[in-house]
């Protein structure tokens, strides 16, 4: 039941009612972000249309046209018939562009000078040990602790490197989904989105990968035992880590 568990609760969570204005755009724009952070990972099927409008509050016909949009992108595809719906087909931002050498000039197009990426990085090292923190010390379901889990398990066992990174999103994403704040879970939200889009624009690297994974195992078990002070603090190292990777590498 992990995936099951997981893709209740991140949709859940991450998937908010649309506001008033331009529907279309902003339910496209929803649904993508949850695709690119791996809320639907590749595979796997979206929701009912019916489920789906009702967590968007949208119309049906804004979402079929919305799920138009992400199969002309490229990020899912639709069967019809009673087996049918609509599958994620992302596979993550490749990292071949990083791998040759077109990282920054990818980046540049996202966050345009040194101090938007400094800035981005400053946001996540308040956000994410903040919700690790909060996460250590909520009152966790049988069921919560399992799918923390799981999570981590996924992050580590991926069979590639798009397949890690966005199983590392899911992670994050989870942890943050724990401390029961749409403020928090949105804060991290944007962050993971802000993280997405630089780490897209360097290699993958096999030290880092087994560094992070000592440190999500670190997060997720000072998570477990209730201590709020050691997950923060291990998640701003965390964090702090990844950040000299990426100002290292883009300069």
């Amino acid at each position: 039941m992990p995936r099951r568990l997981g893709l209740v609760a991140l949709p859940d969570a991450i998937l908010r009612p649309v506001r008033e204005g331009n529907a279309f755009e902003t339910t496209v724009e929803h649904l993508a972000t949850a695709i690119r952070l791996g809320v639907f990972a590749t595979g796997e099927r979206l929701p009912p249309e019916r489920e789906l409008a009702e967590r968007l509050k949208v119309g049906r016909a804004t979402l079929r046209e919305a799920i138009a949009a992400l199969r002309l992108a490229g990020l899912v595809t639709t069967t019809r018939g009673r087996a049918g719906g609509t599958v994620v087909v992302y596979r993550g931002p490749s990292s071949d562009a990083a791998a040759a050498g077109e990282g920054p000039a990818a980046l540049r197009t996202l966050c345009r000078t040194p101090a938007e990426v400094a800035d981005a990085l400053a946001f996540r090292r308040v956000v994410e040990p903040g919700a690790a923190a909060l996460a250590a010390g909520a009152d966790l379901s049988a069921e919560s602790r399992t799918w923390l889990c799981e999570a981590l398990d996924e992050a580590g066992a991926a069979a590639d490197d798009d397949g890690r990174r966005l199983a590392d999103t899911r992670l994050h994403l989870a942890v943050a989904t724990l401390t029961g704040s749409p403020l928090v879970i949105d804060a991290v939200r944007q962050a993971q989105v802000l993280l997405r889009e630089m780490l897209a624009a360097i290699p993958v690297l096999r030290a880092n990968i087994e560094h992070s994974t000592a440190q999500h195992e670190a997060i997720v078990a000072a998570i477990l035992r209730g201590d709020p002070d050691g997950a923060g603090r291990t998640m701003q190292e965390h964090c702090d880590a990844t950040s000299a990777l990426i100002r290292g590498l883009l300069g």
